[in-house]
C-alpha cells in the first residue's frame, strides 16, 4: 500500500470518473465582477493600447499606484457617500495599519503627487490605468471592480488645462473609431455662485450630491433628498433644479445663466462663466464640431472634491448607460498630504462601461476574435513538425502572429478551429508541396487559395493580411 502501508481514501466516483456532485464547487462569478472571455479580452487590450497612445501623445507620463492605500489616506476625500462604498481590506496579523481598496485613481495620485513633489517638475502631467472597487449595486455597464484609464495635470490653475481635458477626450474617443458622442461639460464655481446667491452656500455639498442623481432618479426624487439631507426648502430645491434644467445651444446657455443671476454676478459665478466661454472658443477654434461640447448645467459630478470645470461624455446612440469618461477640476485635493498647493484637473475613461456599451452597439473594435494570432499553420504531416515551427519563428519575425495547429487531425478540423477564432489564412504543406518547395495559402475570409514558393510564402501572408477582410465566416473545410 501506497505511504508506508496505509489505505488511501478514493473518493466515490460514477462511471464517467467524475466527482460525486456534492463534491463540486458551483462555479459562479460575483454580482457586481463579471469574467472576460477572449474575445473581449483582446478588445480590452486593444482599448489599452489605443487610449495610451493618446495620453502619451500630449505628453502624459505613466506612473501606477497600489491597490490599497491607507484607509485615512483614502476616508473624507469623496465625501461620506463614497467613504459607503469603500472595501475595506481585513490586515494580516500584527498589522495595525487600516487599508482599503482604492475607489478611484486620483485620490492615489493627489497622494502619490504630494510625497513624490520634489522629484518632478510642475505642472506634472500623468496618465494610470488599472482596477478599481466600489460596494455600489451593479447596473447596466456598472460593476463594483472596474478598470479606469486616468490622465491628469497637477500643479496649475490654467484654464488652458481644463481646455486640453476636453481635447484629450474628444481625441480619445475618436481613437477609439466612437463618433457619435458628446462631452457635456459644467463649472463647479458657477453652481457655488448660483448657491451664494440664493444664500444656500453651506448647503451646497448634500445639494450637489442630489443634483448629481438627477439621471439616475429623476426630478421629484432629487428634490426630495434635497429637502430632506440639506434642509432646504420646497420653494429653495426648485430653485436649484430651475437653473440645472435651462437649456439652449452652449452659447446661448452660458447667455442666459448670466442673465439669471441677480445684478452683480457673484465673482466665483463670473470665474465660471469666463472659463467656460474660453473653452468653447478654443475647442471650436480648433476644429472640434459644436455639437461634441455641450454646456449642461445639471452635471455637477458627484464626488465632494471637485472645484471647477466637470466632463461627462455619453454615446448618441446609448445615453442611458451613463458617462463613459468623466472627471473635472479639483484645487484642493493634495492639499490633505501637503501645505503646498497643488491645484489639478483630469479625467478618467470608464474601460469596463466603455466595454459594455460597444458590446451593445456591436462595435467593430469587439469583432469576435478568439486569439490575437493571425495565420494557422496545418499539421498536414506530424513527421514534419519542424519544418512548420521554422515556418512559424520567420512569419513571427516579421511582424506575423502565428499558431501551429497541435496535432495532425483532418485538415477540415483544423481550417475550422481556424475560421472559430477569427484567423485570416491557414498554410498548408504535405509531402507532395515539400518536396515541390511549395506552400498553400488559403485565406479563410474570401475563401481563395493560392500556391506560392517557400522563399515568397511570407511576403504573400503579409499581403493578404494587408487586404481588408470579406464579410462572413471563412472556410468551413478544405
Amino acid at each position: 500500500m501506497p505511504d508506508g502501508g496505509r489505505p488511501r481514501l478514493e473518493l466515490p466516483r460514477n462511471r464517467r470518473g467524475e466527482k460525486p456532485v456534492s463534491d463540486v464547487i458551483p462555479p459562479r462569478t460575483l454580482s457586481g465582477f463579471r469574467d472576460y472571455l477572449p474575445s473581449v479580452m483582446l478588445a480590452r487590450e486593444e482599448i489599452l493600447r489605443r487610449v495610451r497612445e493618446v495620453y502619451r501623445s500630449y505628453g502624459y507620463t505613466p506612473i501606477d499606484t497600489p491597490a490599497c492605500e491607507a484607509l485615512d489616506i483614502l476616508l473624507g476625500k469623496g465625501g461620506e457617500e463614497s467613504d459607503k462604498l469603500i472595501y475595506r481590506v481585513r490586515s494580516a496579523k500584527g498589522e495595525k495599519e487600516e487599508m482599503g481598496l482604492r475607489f478611484d485613481l486620483t485620490v492615489p495620485f493627489a497622494r502619490f503627487a504630494a510625497q513624490y513633489l520634489n522629484q518632478f517638475g510642475l505642472p506634472f502631467k500623468r496618465y494610470a490605468m488599472g482596477p478599481v472597487w466600489r460596494g455600489e449595486r451593479p447596473g447596466q455597464g456598472r460593476y463594483r471592480e472596474f478598470w479606469q484609464c486616468d490622465f491628469d495635470i497637477i500643479g496649475t490653475m490654467s484654464n488652458a488645462a481644463d481646455i486640453e481635458v476636453a481635447l484629450v477626450i474628444h481625441d480619445l474617443l475618436l481613437a477609439l473609431d466612437v463618433q457619435r458622442f458628446a462631452i457635456h461639460i459644467n463649472s463647479r464655481l458657477l453652481l457655488n455662485g448660483w448657491l451664494a446667491q440664493q444664500g444656500l452656500q453651506d448647503q451646497a455639498v448634500p445639494l450637489l450630491r442630489a443634483l448629481d442623481k438627477l439621471p439616475k432618479i429623476g426630478r421629484d426624487k432629487v428634490a426630495e433628498e434635497m429637502i430632506r439631507a440639506a434642509q432646504v426648502s420646497s420653494a429653495q430645491a426648485e430653485q436649484v433644479l430651475r437653473l440645472a434644467e435651462l437649456r439652449g445651444s452652449s452659447t446661448e446657455l452660458l447667455d442666459r445663466v448670466q442673465a439669471e443671476f441677480a445684478s452683480p454676478v457673484p465673482p466665483l459665478a463670473q470665474e465660471g462663466l469666463r472659463r467656460l466661454r474660453e473653452l468653447l472658443e478654443v475647442v471650436h477654434a480648433v476644429g472640434v464640431p459644436p455639437e461634441r461640447i455641450v454646456i449642461d448645467l445639471s452635471i455637477c459630478r458627484g464626488l465632494d472634491y471637485y472645484t471647477g470645470t466637470v466632463y461627462e461624455t455619453f454615446l448618441t446612440d446609448l445615453p442611458g448607460i451613463g458617462s463613459i469618461c468623466s472627471g473635472g477640476r479639483y484645487d484642493n485635493l493634495a492639499g490633505k498630504y501637503t501645505r503646498q498647493v497643488l491645484p489639478g484637473v483630469g479625467a478618467s475613461l470608464g474601460l469596463d462601461r466603455l466595454v459594455a456599451a460597444l458590446e451593445e452597439l456591436h462595435h467593430p473594435l469587439l469583432n469576435q476574435r478568439h486569439t490575437p494570432a493571425e495565420v494557422l499553420i496545418v499539421q498536414f504531416d506530424a513527421e514534419r513538425l519542424a519544418d512548420y515551427q521554422r515556418l512559424a519563428r520567420q512569419l513571427r519575425a516579421a511582424g506575423v502572429a502565428v499558431e501551429v495547429y497541435p496535432e495532425a487531425k483532418k485538415i477540415g478540423q483544423q481550417l475550422s478551429y481556424a475560421e472559430k477564432r477569427g484567423l485570416r489564412c491557414a498554410l498548408i504543406a504535405g509531402s507532395e508541396e515539400f518536396a515541390r518547395g511549395l506552400w498553400k495559402i488559403k485565406d479563410l475570409s474570401r475563401r481563395v487559395e493560392t500556391t506560392v514558393p517557400a522563399a515568397a510564402v511570407v511576403e504573400a501572408v503579409q499581403a493578404v493580411l494587408r487586404s481588408p477582410p470579406c464579410d462572413g465566416a471563412g472556410a468551413k473545410s478544405a
